[in-house]
């Protein structure tokens, strides 16, 4: 969910071995991209090895000190001799996957090998030391990247306390944003964001059960995919719900968030939704500089209260649509967005429950907790865990089983009216290709007493149905990002990223983050 001490940061490798190469190599990769890297490694101006330093010493500069952004909350301790490696490898001319030797960092509630614990941002999971990768962990080393560090993110994905503040954990502390330091990143995958936007990685991969990719994303000027439930596996991901998480991309350009989606987006024979993957596609035959024309985008204004600078600036971006001849059918309404509002929550509830225990149950003996009861007696117990209540966590454990008539009539009624009478039929009653909504307010200024204050978000409709949503960079006010969500029915990542990227190509305002300590 995207509306949410200690600190197990770990910078095993001395700061004088970490800063040796800043002084050898002023190769400056800020804002690169994943070709333009791999153009320098083969005009021989790079090896993999710089480009991996280059990234370690950003975060020794400002994750835990300088801008303190918190946004990473361990490190890959064999990153330098996994870089070294691929420059051996590429020497002997065995350069193998897209992300061969590229620095990528994952959301921390994804299970990793390399030295790594999954916390979730929870004191609770500080020795999780997972015996696997996840399954997405292994496709990313198939196609070459290293896993550079784990993100921060708001605790259990935002799914613990009635206030909270996006981006905070007791692990990982409060992330900030680089745009604008006293400004929510938003959350839950908060960290991810703000590492990408600052630097410390050439892309991540965040989770979304409602909003926690593209939000985050939104509000650090990033390109995400929240793709369609289970396209990504979740295998060895910390879940809140089976019905909703989906994990995904979070980068600088369309074009390497379809780079990732292509190698993450394959058939894990675990994940349920198994038998309905569609298979291997390459994403990156849908860059098309023409992506816009003669697209039909439907504009749903009920979607979300908005602020009057979002609206605005979304009406700006419908004549940049126009202009790339797409076609916009406005006024639209998708219905039942507050009883479907409602379902969702009692979904997340029950599931939440039944994921967690089961995922609970299979970490390593040094976890103490198996259970969400055990979790929250163990959260009592900790007088260090004061910050935020754990309302949520008790509301969930109350909850009976997935059996529960009221789990299946929720459900019945986000396929009936999320789904089939909602994103469905409007797009069949109305010809679409997508649906376009802005995609949050600016963000707000970090409050951890009071918790959020949100100001619209369109992320609900595709997160109840299980579709899929881009977002992209669509301006900025007063420094402060904004970002535009185009969402279709199951399945249509091509079109979308067709879409996003034609108004990425026709809109490139994209600009680097700045730091600024406050507008206020």
């Amino acid at each position: 969910m995207h509306k949410h001490g200690h600190t197990f940061y770990k910078a095993p490798i001395a700061l004088g071995v970490l800063f040796s190469s800043f002084y050898l190599h002023s190769a400056d990769f800020n804002e690169k991209s994943i070709s333009q890297l791999h153009a320098l490694v083969e005009g021989n101006q790079a090896s993999y090895q710089e480009i991996n330093q280059f990234y370690l010493d950003a975060i020794a500069k400002n994750n835990k000190q300088g801008f303190n952004l918190n946004a990473v909350i361990s490190i890959n301790p064999h990153t330098l001799e996994q870089a070294k490696q691929k420059d051996l490898l590429r020497n002997q001319g065995q350069v193998v996957g897209p992300l061969f030797g590229m620095p990528i960092i994952v959301k921390d509630n994804i299970n990793t090998l390399d030295g790594m614990a999954t916390t979730a941002g929870a004191l609770a999971l500080a020795n999780n030391y997972s015996q696997n990768d996840a399954f997405l962990v292994e496709k990313l080393k198939q196609a070459g990247a290293i896993i550079i560090g784990k993100a921060n993110l708001s605790e259990w994905a935002n799914f613990r306390s009635s206030i909270s503040s996006s981006g905070w954990s007791d692990v990982g502390g409060q992330a900030k944003n680089p745009y604008v330091l006293n400004r929510t990143p938003c959350g839950s995958s908060s960290g991810s964001a703000v590492a990408v936007a600052a630097n410390f990685a050439v892309a991540a991969i965040g989770t979304e059960t409602d909003g926690s990719i593209t939000c985050p994303a939104s509000h650090t000027s990033l390109v995400g995919i929240k793709p369609s439930v289970g396209l990504i596996s979740r295998s060895g991901v910390v879940p809140l719900s089976a019905s909703q998480d989906s994990p995904g991309p979070m980068t600088r350009t369309v074009a390497d968030a379809a780079l990732l989606l292509t190698v993450l987006a394959q058939p894990d024979p675990k994940e349920a939704t198994f038998a309905t993957h569609p298979g291997y596609i390459d994403y990156r035959q849908f860059l098309k500089q023409d992506g816009l024309k003669g697209k039909r985008i439907g504009i749903a204004r009920n979607i979300s209260d908005f602020n009057a600078v979002s609206t605005a600036a979304f009406n700006q971006a419908l004549s940049v649509l126009k202009a790339q001849g797409a076609i916009i059918i406005d006024n639209l309404e998708l219905p039942d967005q507050e009883a479907l509002s409602q379902a969702e929550f009692d979904v997340l509830l029950y599931d939440f429950k039944h994921d967690l225990n089961q995922y609970l149950a299979q970490t390593p003996k040094e976890v103490s907790v198996k259970t969400l009861e055990q979790l929250i007696q163990f959260n009592q117990s900790n007088t260090d865990l004061t910050r935020f209540n754990q309302a949520l966590l008790t509301m969930a454990n109350e909850k009976t089983d997935l059996t529960s008539p009221n789990y299946q009539q929720a459900q019945t009624l986000i396929e009936l009216k999320g789904r089939k009478n909602g994103i469905d039929a409007l797009m069949q009653a109305h010809q679409l290709d997508a649906i376009a909504a802005p995609t949050n307010s600016p963000a707000w200024v970090i409050d951890t007493i009071n918790g959020d204050h949100f100001a619209g978000a369109s992320s609900a409709p595709s997160a109840i149905a299980g579709y899929p949503l881009v977002t992209v960079p669509m301006s900025y006010h007063h420094e402060l990002p904004l970002g535009i969500s185009f969402f279709g029915t199951r399945l249509s990542e091509g079109k979308l990223i067709e879409i996003a990227y034609g108004f990425e190509q026709a809109n490139p305002i994209r600009q680097a983050a700045k730091f600024i300590p406050s507008i206020d």
